[in-house]
């Protein structure tokens, strides 16, 4: 993270953007409305993850024309937890903020997590109690919310809720997390500090389409499931032993039946059906265990989380990175 200190602003709000050039234009008249009216000083920071439409161009527009803002462009599509390590490593804010590009979280929403920092919470996550999204995502993101905060001992309702704000303190922890795969809510509570969660509301996508789609979303619950836990390791060696003690004894019930009643084709159906259960479950544990060796191979590489392509501070020339 960056150790700039001078001038540094009150408040650094960072932005992950792909494809949202449809957004961006009430994006950035509704936040720039918020922040103005906060009496505080400010930067915007945009992370272009990767935009194949005109998200790059308008964000540059928004920099050349307003001293606030700050657009890094990545070199690739890395995902959205990246781009915002990309933000947290540039912001020079004394509290970061965290907002998605599609505006289903409100920038206004924005003043009642400053509120909670101000009041001595170093982490303040916003909670969509009336989510706008379908059933298929709701009723799997509270199971997930479930699990992780009995994972991380910190219950909260929505980790999934990108809006979110952090003391600058909590960020430079973060940071020094230097794994590929991070889920950034579950990491600020594994960090340490006073955590609380305030009822924002959520609405439907203004326009564009969701960049969270079934595959990405099982994706992210690995990430999170597989970053923070060695549960799902143990409950498979606790099903295989489970596993291992039923077949041990229908195998005996098997062998005592046949000595009983004699040779009999009945059940033939049923020990397929057990079977399969049971390649099911193998496969399943095998696929598990395939992720955590995976994320090890990816570590152990030790390629970059992201890689940035230039950064645009207002009308300061362009910053090329290697």
């Amino acid at each position: 993270m960056s150790e700039k200190t001078t001038d540094r602003p009150d408040i650094s709000v960072i932005i992950p953007v792909f494809n949202e050039e449809q957004n961006l234009p009430r994006l950035y008249e509704r936040l720039t409305r918020v922040m103005s009216g906060l009496g505080k000083s400010y930067e915007t920071i945009f992370v272009d993850d990767g935009s194949r439409d005109g998200s790059v161009a308008m964000l540059t527009e928004f920099a050349h024309g307003d001293a606030h803002v700050v657009v890094i462009q990545l070199a690739r599509n890395f995902g959205q937890h990246a781009a915002i390590f990309a933000g947290f490593e540039k912001a020079l804010g004394h509290v970061v903020v965290t907002l998605d590009a599609d505006l289903q979280n409100p920038p206004e929403e924005i003043p009642k997590l400053l509120a909670k920092i101000d009041e001595g919470f170093d982490v303040v996550g916003g909670w969509r109690e009336q989510r706008k999204d379908s059933y298929l995502r709701t009723i799997p993101s509270y199971l997930v919310n479930k699990f992780t905060s009995r994972m991380l001992g910190c219950s909260m309702r929505d980790y999934g809720c990108m809006l979110r704000a952090y003391r600058r303190v909590i960020v430079q922890r973060m940071c020094r997390y230097r794994e590929i795969a991070s889920f950034i809510p579950a990491l600020a509570t594994a960090v340490g500090g006073k955590i609380v969660e305030v009822k924002v509301d959520h609405a439907e996508r203004h326009a564009g389409d969701s960049k969270y789609g079934l595959v990405k979303l099982l994706k992210l619950n690995y990430d999170l499931v597989t970053g923070f836990s060695m549960f799902p390791l143990q409950l498979l060696s606790i099903i295989g032993f489970v596993m291992a003690f039923l077949g041990t004894g229908f195998g005996a019930f098997l062998a005592v039946r046949r000595l009983i009643v004699g040779p009999e084709v009945e059940g033939v159906f049923t020990l397929f059906a057990i079977l399969f259960f049971f390649v099911g479950t193998l496969y399943m544990a095998m696929g598990l265990l395939g992720e955590y060796v995976g994320r090890i191979y990816m570590e152990v590489r030790g390629r970059p989380r992201f890689i940035v392509a230039r950064v645009l501070r207002g009308d300061t020339a362009v910053e090329e990175q290697a």
